[in-house]
């Protein structure tokens, strides 16, 4: 696909769904008695992965145009798959899947694609088994995953690393365990999965970064509506931010707390952002405008690093069009997403002409010269493709986006949306 340098971006926009919301809702619905009603369900890749297991567990589900049904059958309804439950691409399915299959009575074999069975599993594995979970990996780290009945107990449990998928596979199989499961986080992650336990009934306490699950009879099924992803919406905050002229509006984004590291860094570097007719129901929601501006270059690291881990790759599209030198650190997790993000920006953003330096932890990137046109990469990693065609509308002459479809894991119309803006 090839990409030219655009005039400005304007007009009013609503990108897809929350990927990480739209996971657990089928999730939870499925173990919930009664039905959940779903809307503005994303329905890229990896969350249909997630639908697909679940069928293969025996829940029904149904699609139409404007919502997903999830006929629950209770925390122990499931019933054993007669094949492996393919997760794709979606390490959110592999892992927290995890913990809902260590509680079941039956047996089950999850795998995914290539990416999946290069991405580590140990993290996960190791605070199941402290439970009683009996699982079996590859080399003891990799997909394929094979996991046998057990009976599992709750645990206090400290988290390595701030991470929502390893926190959320702990608590799902908290609802199966004896006793209270405790969790201790370094630094405050994504609380999608608490705020929805909570909207199902079930009794979880957060003081500070101490969370605490006492396992319930039950989970009583809610109708949800998902709100915009912010992770979808940061692509098109930094093209309205570095596209000279640019005024867009993104409607109806999700600005929860935990995810809100993109508009902080964003504004820190100068971005010009509003925010509009917010309103606060299981998910807090709100409209926001971004009107080009002047960047300047930040330090970015430490406890922000959770709330914004998936739009780090932007944010270093960001820093290649402001003025001085930003340095990204404590983003190690980045090395083991869909690629290995820290390598795969800077040797993509080099191509470009950008001065940019590798780090274990992240990178430096010394910004003000207008990034030029290159042929790049995808690494078949999504995030990698849209950041990479975001450079591309304000770079200096035309990019050529390799395997441009991977896009369809998380935002399938990526680039129509773009066009739409005037890209």
């Amino acid at each position: 696909m090839q990409i030219h340098p655009c005039g400005p971006l304007c007009g009013a926009i609503t990108v897809p769904g929350d990927k990480s919301i739209s996971h657990r809702a089928v999730m939870l619905g499925a173990l919930a008695n009664g039905t959940t009603h779903i809307s503005g369900f994303l329905m890229g890749e990896d969350c249909l992965s997630t639908i697909d297991c679940f069928r293969k567990m025996g829940v029904q589900i149904e699609r139409t145009e404007t919502e997903v049904i999830v006929h629950g059958v209770g925390l122990h309804g499931l019933s054993a798959p007669e094949e492996t439950l393919y997760t794709g691409n979606s390490g959110t399915t592999t892992r927290l899947l995890c913990g809902i299959l260590a509680g079941q009575s039956f047996a089950s074999v999850m795998n995914g694609d290539a990416s999946i069975q290069k991405r580590p599993m140990g993290r996960v594995i190791k605070p199941l088994r402290e439970m009683g979970a009996s699982i079996e990996g590859k080399s003891d780290n990799y997909c394929p995953l094979r996991i046998y009945p057990s009976e599992l107990c709750g645990i206090e449990y400290r988290l390595p690393v701030a991470s929502a998928q390893l926190k959320s596979a702990i608590l799902l199989a908290g609802l199966y365990a004896e006793g209270q499961t405790t969790i201790i986080e370094p630094a405050p992650s994504r609380d999608h999965t608490e705020r929805m336990f909570r909207a199902l009934g079930v009794e979880i306490e957060t003081h500070g970064n101490v969370i605490t699950l006492d396992p319930p009879e039950d989970l009583h099924a809610v109708d949800i509506t998902v709100p915009a992803d912010i992770s979808s919406a940061a692509f098109f905050l930094v093209a309205g931010a570095i596209v000279p002229g640019s005024e867009l509006t993104i409607k109806n984004v999700g600005v929860n707390p935990t995810r809100t590291g993109i508009l902080d860094v964003l504004r820190s570097m100068g971005a010009d952002i509003a925010e509009e007719h917010f309103c606060d129901h299981a998910e807090p929601i709100c409209d926001l405008t971004v009107r080009h501006s002047a960047l300047h270059g930040i330090e970015i690291g430490g406890s922000i690093i959770p709330r914004l881990i998936d739009e780090l790759p932007v944010i270093a599209v960001a820093a290649a069009f402001a003025e001085g030198e930003t340095v990204i650190r404590d983003a190690q997790e980045l090395t083991v997403k869909e690629s290995n993000r820290i390598s795969a920006m800077v040797a993509e953003l080099t191509k470009a002409g950008v001065d940019i330096e590798e780090t274990d932890d992240g990178m430096i990137i010394r910004g003000g010269r207008r990034p030029r046109g290159a042929t790049f990469d995808t690494y078949q990693d999504h995030r990698i493709a849209m950041s990479l065609a975001v450079l591309a509308l304000a770079a200096e002459g035309a990019s050529r986006i390799t395997a441009p479809e991977v896009v369809a894991i998380s935002y399938p119309d990526f680039f129509d949306t773009l066009q739409q803006l005037g890209g």
